[in-house]
């Protein structure tokens, strides 16, 4: 029992970790991107500005998925 529960807890760390890490590129991936664009047309602000704010919803799904494993099988 003291395994599973260890085993769960490692599998919500590396949910959200992997999940954190990869919005994190994406997110400066797209930010620059956004940046670069602006420069040029700064009429683009509020478009570029939701396309560098989505890759935080990546995050959002692995806690949202590190709580289920916590709380729905972690018991």
């Amino acid at each position: 029992m003291e395994l599973a529960t260890g085993l769960i807890g490692i599998g919500a760390g590396i949910a959200i970790g992997f999940a954190a890490l990869g919005s994190g590129i994406g997110q400066g991936i797209a930010a620059s991107a956004a940046a670069g664009a602006t420069a040029e047309n700064e009429s683009l602000l509020a478009k570029m500005l939701v396309f560098a704010v989505l890759p935080e919803t990546q995050a959002i799904y692995g806690f949202v998925i590190s709580i289920l494993l916590l709380f729905v099988f972690g018991q």
